[in-house]
């Protein structure tokens, strides 16, 4: 029997696939329950009759997060090197974005940027003008993740890298990344699983993405439930892959110490 070794004992596969189907079967026997009591009368003929409206907003969904995904690692990386400057004016206007953008809400951003800065778009440029908000508003907190991560790794790692000889872009690729990836990865997979679902508040722009869709769904066929449970298992689908995804990165990452 395959046995793995999650640092505190030695776990079957088997025994993990059981825990896991009763974990899962217990969660869906609360939320059966729950709605049993609820006395609610499902109907998803009406809805599924509107399956081309969820699939283009799943799909503007999908769009969206492809274009903000890399988009707010670049912004990240940007504001987090420039965070890490000597020269100070760079550094304080890094900080003063981070820290305006996680201090105010994502959605008074979006009437901010686009209503001031973007106003003499057309309608056609707002898809693109959306997630390239949502891009800085993420950008912001990747920037906070990855430098946490690189300031953890002690002063002592970069006094041996120079002393055997590394420069600074040397020591921050073989001695500091290595070490910080492994810090930020699960902070990391929720930012990029919050970008998914952040991406619902662009519809106050007239984006027709997923969530939006649901909402008139739910305006034709008042099926309130039906409609958002669809969004529900859209959105897993998003954004479970990336979850296991940077599980999979966390595990091939870690090393004893």
């Amino acid at each position: 029997m395959l046995l793995f070794d999650d640092g505190r004992r030695s776990i079957s596969r088997s025994t993990r696939a059981l825990s896991f189907a009763l974990a899962l079967a217990l969660f869906a026997g609360v939320c059966s329950g729950a709605f049993y009591f609820l006395s609610y009368q499902w109907a998803w003929r009406p809805v599924f009759g509107y399956w081309r409206l969820f699939w283009q907003g799943w799909l503007a969904t999908l769009g969206l997060a492809g274009l903000a995904l890399p988009l707010s690692c670049v912004v990240g990386l940007v504001s987090a090197a420039a965070r890490r400057s000597g020269f100070l004016p760079l550094s304080y206007t890094a900080r003063i974005f981070v820290e305006i953008t996680r201090g105010t809400p994502l959605l008074v951003q979006i009437y901010i940027y686009w209503y001031v800065f973007g106003q003499n778009l057309s309608r056609d440029y707002r898809f693109f003008a959306g997630a390239l908000v949502l891009s800085l508003f993420e950008g912001a907190y990747i920037s906070e993740i990855i430098r946490a991560g690189i300031e953890s790794v002690g002063r002592s790692q970069w006094e041996s890298g120079r002393a055997i000889g590394f420069t600074r872009p040397q020591i921050y690729r073989h001695i500091v990344f290595p070490q910080a990836i492994r810090r930020i990865l699960p902070p990391l997979a929720g930012q990029f699983a919050s970008i998914i679902k952040d991406s619902s508040l662009l519809s106050v722009l007239g984006i027709s993405e997923f969530t939006l869709a649901a909402g008139e769904v739910n305006s034709f066929t008042f099926g309130v439930f039906e409609s958002y449970v669809l969004v529900t298992a859209g959105y897993l689908v998003l954004t479970l892959p990336i979850l296991l995804w940077t599980q999979s990165m966390e595990e091939r990452s870690r090393y004893e110490t």
